[in-house]
């Protein structure tokens, strides 16, 4: 059922994001030239890598000139980048990777394989036995603010009680926070 919902609401969102896709692709060329897209290896879903694809919200030389994360005010983030990451935009292309089946709408958020030694084996392998989602429990709980410890636990609490109900709760609650409301 949470394949068929992934695909079913993914394909939906694309097709009536697809003027702001489009819009941000043209923004993207005209602000900073191409590629539009930034690919980065993630784990996913039993440890297996993938390519994660988001809008392109940073220089083209960002990898080689700072950390895998970025710091408040990274001067590698394009006019352009600043926009598209306050307001999520540049998740958007990773419905691509859920119609892929790479990703879910909800999940943990996908880390890149260089942070698997931050965990326990145990929370490692747990936090890997799902799809990682465009949104997740941590993400409407503590957004960026949460320590690290924090995240986890969210991440760990989806795990445990993942279920079609609770995807539909963070899902909603993801929608209202974009919308500028907090009701979790």
């Amino acid at each position: 059922m949470k394949r068929l919902m992934d695909i079913v609401l993914s394909l939906a969102a694309l097709v009536l994001l697809s003027p702001v896709l489009v819009l941000v692709t043209l923004w993207i060329v005209l602000d900073s030239g191409r590629p539009v897209f930034f690919r980065q290896t993630r784990v996913g879903r039993g440890g297996q890598p993938f390519g994660i694809l988001k809008f392109r919200s940073m220089r083209i030389d960002a990898a080689a000139t700072g950390p895998y994360f970025t710091q408040a005010n990274d001067p590698r983030i394009t006019g352009v980048g600043r926009f598209i990451r306050r307001t999520s935009i540049d998740e958007l292309p990773q419905l691509l990777n859920v119609l892929w089946g790479d990703m879910s709408l909800v999940g943990p958020r996908p880390d890149v394989p260089a942070q698997q030694s931050l965990y326990a084996p145990d929370d490692w392998v747990l936090r890997c036995s799902v799809r990682p989602g465009i949104t997740g429990l941590a993400q409407v709980r503590g957004r960026s603010q949460a320590s690290f410890e924090q995240r986890l636990a969210y991440d760990l609490e989806y795990v445990k009680n993942a279920s079609v109900g609770l995807d539909l709760r963070v899902f909603w609650w993801t929608i209202c926070q974009l919308g500028g409301r907090h009701s979790n």
